[in-house]
């Protein structure tokens, strides 16, 4: 007696882990891209006086394979705005705005919903 076993499919000519990868690129893509919106809103929403400048250099920058950073490519008053500046209180009264805190509370929160989401969006080509 003999068994003959044919081993085929996603799981192993490699698409499955082609498309572990892919996901894991997008929801890393996909969550700093939501990041940079929620610093975005934090602007639109706090900034009593807003700055198209500093606006438009927030952004996103890959960093690693496994990390994205979303910054304000270092401009000068940053600190100032974000209340961590050596100008902030108690040298001033003005304490900074909360943009950059909120946003990171909301990518906590919402990160893991955003990277099931995404990787959702792939499981056909794992096989699932």
């Amino acid at each position: 007696m003999s068994v003959d076993l044919d081993f085929q499919g996603p799981w192993f000519d490699g698409r499955a882990e082609q498309a572990i990868a892919d996901a894991c690129d997008d929801a890393r893509t996909d969550i700093a891209a939501y990041a940079e919106d929620r610093v975005l809103a934090g602007t639109a929403a706090y900034f009593k006086t807003r700055t198209p400048y500093y606006e438009t250099r927030i952004t996103t920058t890959r960093v690693s394979s496994e990390v994205s950073l979303v910054h304000d490519q270092g401009v000068i008053y940053g600190p100032w705005l974000a209340g961590v500046g050596s100008r902030n209180y108690p040298a001033t009264r003005f304490r900074g705005y909360p943009h950059w805190r909120l946003a990171k509370q909301a990518v906590e929160l919402n990160g893991p919903t955003i990277a099931e989401q995404t990787v959702r969006r792939y499981l056909p080509e794992m096989g699932g």
